[in-house]
C-alpha cells in the first residue's frame, strides 16, 4: 500500500446496549460492522485486516465490556476514555464551555486521569488509545504534568499494559500527537511497549502523520512496536522511516 502499511486494523466505538451517544453503532448494527469487515477481507485476501474495537471505559459498564469481548473473535479491543461524567466526554466541543477557569481545567484533568488508570488497571484491553486526550482543545493546567502521568505509567508497568502513540491529535485543535513527549519518556523509561494508530475517521486518515510519529518514538529510544492477532500479541521492529504521504488525500 501507499501508506507503508503491512496491515490494518479496523475499529468502530463499541455499541452499547440502549443508546448512548450519536457517535457510535447501535447494537443493531452491530452484525452489519462484521459483515463489512468480513467483506473487506475478501476484496483484499493478500493483505491482513484484523478485527477490533474501541471500548470507552465507563465506571459501572464494567459488565457490558465483559459481554463485548464474547460478540466476536477479536483481533484486539482498545481502552479509550472520552467521558469523565455522565453525557460529558473531554474531546466534544459542546462542553467546553465547562472549563473555563484554571481551576475547572485542573478538575477535567484529574478526572481524565483517574479514568485512564482505572482503564489500564481494568486489563480488559489490549491496548489504551490516546493517553493524554484531555488536551484534545488545548487545555492544560498549569506546572509539571508529569504528576498526572505518573500514575497512569505505573498502571501500564504493572498491568504489562500498552500505550498508543496516535497521530489523530495533530489534526485537532492541539496539533499535537498523543501522548506528549514527556509522557512517552516515562512510558519508555517504564518499558512499556507502543502501537502508532492514526485513528482514522475517514479513508484519507489512514497511515496519516506515520512519518512525524516515528521520527517522534524513535527519539525517545523505541525500536519496535506491537502487533495483534486473536488478541495475541507480537513486538515487531519499527521501520527505519515511513513514507511521506501527499496531503489532502481523498
Amino acid at each position: 500500500m501507499a501508506a507503508g502499511l503491512a496491515e490494518i486494523g479496523l475499529s468502530d466505538h463499541n455499541p452499547m446496549p440502549e443508546f448512548f451517544d450519536d457517535w457510535r453503532m447501535l447494537i443493531a448494527d452491530f452484525p452489519k460492522y462484521l459483515e463489512w469487515v468480513e467483506e473487506a477481507k475478501l476484496e483484499l485476501p493478500d493483505f491482513p485486516i484484523r478485527l477490533a474495537l474501541e471500548c470507552d471505559y465507563l465506571e459501572g459498564q464494567e459488565g457490558w465490556i465483559e459481554t463485548t469481548t464474547g460478540l466476536a473473535e477479536w483481533d484486539y479491543l482498545i481502552g479509550s476514555v472520552h467521558y469523565i461524567s455522565k453525557g460529558c466526554a473531554v474531546d466534544d466541543p459542546k462542553h467546553l464551555s465547562r472549563w473555563k477557569s484554571p481551576a475547572d481545567i485542573e478538575e477535567m484533568w484529574t478526572a481524565y486521569w483517574r479514568l485512564y488508570e482505572g482503564c489500564i488497571r481494568s486489563r480488559m484491553f489490549d491496548f489504551h488509545a490516546h493517553p493524554d486526550l484531555a488536551k484534545r482543545f488545548g487545555l492544560r493546567p498549569s506546572g509539571d504534568l508529569r504528576r498526572y502521568y505518573e500514575p497512569v505509567i505505573q498502571a501500564l508497568v504493572d498491568t504489562g499494559g500498552i500505550m498508543e502513540v496516535s497521530t489523530a491529535g495533530l489534526r485537532k485543535d492541539v496539533r499535537e500527537i498523543y501522548p506528549a513527549r514527556e509522557m512517552l519518556e516515562m512510558a519508555f523509561a517504564g518499558g512499556v511497549p507502543i502501537v502508532i494508530n492514526s485513528d482514522a475517521h475517514k479513508p484519507g486518515d489512514v497511515g496519516a502523520d506515520f512519518d512525524k510519529a516515528l521520527q517522534l518514538v524513535r527519539s525517545v529510544g523505541y525500536t519496535s512496536t506491537v502487533r495483534f492477532k486473536g488478541r495475541v500479541r507480537e513486538i515487531v521492529p519499527l521501520p527505519v522511516s515511513w513514507p511521506q504521504l501527499p496531503q489532502n488525500r481523498p
